[in-house]
């Protein structure tokens, strides 16, 4: 064979060769990434019986146990914790290897007089939005605190934290601590709905996301408005109950990881479903959870949940299912993947026992949407829009109320828009024998179906055929495929009274508003139509299919 011939022939099998290894690459299993947070407050002034020795012994503990389990992770210190010679001292004498110091962002009276203002709490730390946390301060403020929270952490530990956490923090101090800190990662609360005082309502779900520079609980949508700092979503929620957890009451109870849960990360049988769901059922890009604890709940309270957890975590390294690392680990791996937010997933395919739910949750940088499927039918409980213009109420004007409240912008809403008799949702029914009825079927199969996007098979049983479903960056696509013609669609139900953000409707558009924020829903593919019914809306399929563009 002539060389040059052989040459380009070698040349065409390497690179055909390395092709086929990028396209497997590109569907192989995602990452399932573990980050052990506990952050540290200084004192608990809620409770007298909480000491500051209570809460020291808390992370002694905390050590001793990732220590003997040989479990890497961070812990974050408030600043009053930060300046405690108890607290450097233990944190210093960790392996910088396997364990991380960072920043807890709640703001106590240590640091907020060192940064020369007045403390207006009730406490030396105060947990209400307006004076613990840096939404209570005018962003020349911010910047203050953070100048000083930085260097005194650097006079300590000789370099500046690469992560920084609280339930929120604003924007504009998220940027500065960026730009002129150069942090690696954030984090913030799970959603919840009145907890504690603080709603964090309608974004993206689970794993992270990079925030719009004017709103950092809003996912941007291109990277000239994003700010460059992953926000892992912190606590681990149920994916089945935490969403209608305490509805009609007013504000959620919590169903999460955190050990100090009876229900929850405190409870065997539910801690070994919700890693079994997070390392099996099929996910998008990678799937995360937030361990670990803040001292105020003290060891006491959390030893349960840590000693059921941590050796669970341990062999589920040891097997090489998921990760265990520290949170800047997280976010630098998290940069160098993804130039803008990524679509992720997490799904349940098997419930707790006794239970047969299933659900999945979808998020892109353009919305998230979660399914829920209950006594054979289906239920989209939740589709909130993403939009990175949409400005927080925070970013300029301090809170001047001792609760904050973050929203994106919602299209469907299970939670606000229900009553514990009437339940929002999405709901596919059809015509059969001359009735509506909602469809029934089996158990729905979740497949990856590209690099952004998540299959959903759903085999009917009322009627003869299967449902399809295609969640993907932009798009929401729903057909239904039967032998015969079948007249489906989709109504959209509330509780009554409740306030909607639907104002006038074409048969393509409905125009929204929503704290003060207008933006249109649009259906690419079917019409929306008011039905007769009562429903709220009703969407109707072309040739088959009903398509959502985000």
């Amino acid at each position: 064979m002539n060389i040059s011939v052989y040459k380009k022939r070698s040349a065409w099998v390497i690179a055909t060769c390395l092709f086929c290894l990028t396209c497997m690459s590109s569907f192989s299993e995602p990452p399932k990434i573990v980050n052990i947070i506990n952050f540290i407050r200084l004192l608990e002034p809620r409770d007298a019986k909480i000491t500051e020795e209570v809460l020291y012994q808390t992370v002694v503990q905390q050590v001793k146990i990732m220590k003997q389990y040989k479990l890497s992770g961070t812990f974050l210190l408030q600043y009053d914790a930060l300046m405690d010679s108890r607290y450097q001292l233990l944190l210093k004498s960790l392996p910088a290897d396997s364990f991380e110091i960072g920043a807890w962002w709640e703001l106590p009276q240590l640091l907020v007089e060192k940064a020369g203002l007045k403390w207006r709490g009730r406490y030396p730390w105060d947990w209400h939005a307006d004076v613990g946390f840096s939404t209570g301060y005018t962003p020349q403020q911010r910047e203050q605190l953070i100048d000083v929270y930085m260097n005194d952490f650097k006079s300590i530990f000789g370099y500046y934290p690469k992560s920084v956490a609280s339930w929120f923090i604003d924007a504009h101090s998220l940027n500065y601590m960026y730009r002129k800190y150069h942090i690696i990662a954030s984090a913030n609360c799970k959603d919840q709905y009145g907890t504690d005082g603080y709603t964090l309502w309608g974004g993206y779900w689970n794993q992270a996301y990079y925030p719009s520079k004017i709103n950092s609980y809003m996912p941007a949508q291109h990277a000239a408005q994003q700010i460059p700092v992953p926000v892992f979503r912190m606590l681990g929620s149920d994916p089945v109950r935490q969403y209608d957890h305490g509805l009609g009451s007013g504000r959620q109870g919590v169903i999460t990881l955190e050990p100090v849960y009876k229900f929850g990360g405190g409870d065997a049988a539910w801690v070994n479903w919700f890693f079994n769901t997070l390392v099996d059922d099929a996910s998008l890009g990678f799937n995360y959870v937030q361990a670990g604890q803040e001292n105020s709940f003290t060891w006491d309270a959390m030893s349960k949940g840590f000693e059921i957890q941590m050796p669970l975590i341990a062999r589920l390294r040891d097997e090489n299912k998921i990760r265990v690392e520290t949170l800047e680990t997280s976010g630098r791996w998290f940069r160098q993947q993804f130039k803008v937010t990524p679509a992720t997933s997490f799904s349940v395919s098997k419930d707790i026992e006794g239970s047969d739910l299933k659900t999945i949750w979808f998020n892109s940088r353009f919305y998230r949407t979660n399914l829920l499927w209950e006594n054979g039918t289906l239920r989209i409980r939740d589709i909130h829009i993403f939009n990175e213009h949409f400005p927080s109420a925070y970013e300029q004007q301090p809170v001047t109320e001792n609760e904050c409240k973050f929203f994106t912008l919602p299209f469907v809403d299970g939670y606000i828009w229900s009553k514990p008799q009437q339940l929002a949702g999405l709901r596919l029914k059809a015509i059969i024998g001359g009735k509506e009825e909602l469809l029934e079927g089996g158990d729905p199969e979740f497949t990856k179906s590209g690099m952004a996007s998540i299959h959903i098979s759903w085999p009917l049983k009322n009627i003869q055929g299967t449902v399809e479903i295609e969640l993907s960056e932009k798009k929401m696509t729903t057909q239904v495929t039967t032998p015969l013609p079948v007249n489906w669609f989709l109504d959209l139900t509330t509780a009554e009274g409740v306030q909607l953000p639907f104002g006038a409707m074409g048969t393509k558009q409905i125009d929204c508003s929503f704290e003060g924020m207008p933006y249109t829903i649009r259906i690419r593919k079917g019409s929306f139509s008011k039905p007769s019914n009562g429903a709220v809306l009703r969407m109707n399929p072309k040739k088959n299919i009903i398509q959502f563009h985000f």
